[in-house]
């Protein structure tokens, strides 16, 4: 195909703020993470695609297949969807402890 451009799984953006590798960000309505530090108003590449372990709001349990979303004020992951952005689904149950802040998600690759 002479019109192939790539698989999509990566994309080069400009960063509005200062990223770590691993971070979720968000640019207009595509979410990825960080594949590196990027520096604010620099250029790096964001995963769109894949299972990650992302930080999230700690007084939700969240259930195998459950919408996840993106809450851009708060950097992390929440079942919430008002006013934040679908990013994926869990793909492993976790708790609604104080001290479960991390959840895995599936990213869906498409935008929000």
């Amino acid at each position: 195909m002479k019109n192939f451009v790539s698989a999509g799984q990566m994309m080069a953006i400009t960063a509005a703020a200062t990223f770590a590798s691993g971070d979720g960000v968000l640019v207009g309505s595509i979410f990825g993470i960080a594949a590196g530090d990027i520096a604010n108003g620099g250029e790096g590449n964001i995963q769109l695609t894949g299972v990650f372990d992302l930080p999230k709001i700690e007084s939700q349990a969240w259930t195998v297949g459950v919408e996840v979303y993106w809450d851009e004020s708060a950097s992390q992951c929440t079942t919430v969807a008002t006013d934040n952005s679908l990013i994926g689904v869990a793909v492993v149950a976790v708790g609604a402890g104080a001290s479960e802040l991390v959840g895995r998600v599936r990213l869906n690759g498409t935008s929000v």
